[in-house]
């Protein structure tokens, strides 16, 4: 199957006479005379009235970006800025001893946060060596997982420190 180039002329059963005017890797964007611009998949029924052949980039910048970003999240140790919660912004953390006698430790909870979502992002690299192993076997990988799970259980605490809900810690589900 050819891929139709960049205004390519057609004829759909449903949208009638349209101009091919981008293409993805798995739609047509056409204008339509009749029906404006739509979306059409690139194996939908349709005459072809002028097929252009041109070289056509059939991934998009949106999927090439898109591809790049799940790569160097999977595979890579860069991390992703991750915000903390608005309340906590500028805040510090005070630690006071049990025992009167000594000092108690301040520190900028923002330094704090950022020390959290360096172990979690070491724990999600640790992850990915392990279920590329090619020395462990799917056993060994299961196990490692669950301690893993665990880790990120035992981290769940901090989950108030984020701004976004879906870059906390998630822990085994109790039954």
């Amino acid at each position: 199957m050819n891929i139709l180039g960049i205004s390519s002329r057609i004829k759909h059963p449903e949208y009638g006479l349209g101009v091919v005017t981008n293409v993805t890797s798995k739609h047509y964007w056409v204008t339509f005379i009749e029906n404006g611009l739509e979306t059409i998949d690139i194996d939908s029924e349709f005459e072809i009235i002028d097929a252009v052949e041109d070289e056509v980039d059939s991934v998009s910048f949106y999927e090439v970006e898109t591809i790049l970003r799940n790569m160097l999240k999977k595979w890579s140790d860069v991390s992703e800025i991750i915000p903390i919660a608005d309340k906590w912004k500028g805040g510090k953390l005070i630690l006071e001893p049990g025992d009167t006698n000594l000092k108690s430790k301040e520190m900028p909870i923002d330094g704090f946060f950022h020390k959290i979502v360096m172990v979690r992002d070491r724990i999600r690299v640790m992850e990915q060596k392990i279920n590329s192993s090619k020395n462990l076997d799917d056993q060994e990988k299961v196990d490692l997982q669950q301690y893993i799970t665990r880790m990120y259980g035992s981290l769940t605490t901090f989950n108030v420190l984020f701004k976004n809900k879906s870059q906390q810690f998630v822990g085994s589900k109790s039954k």
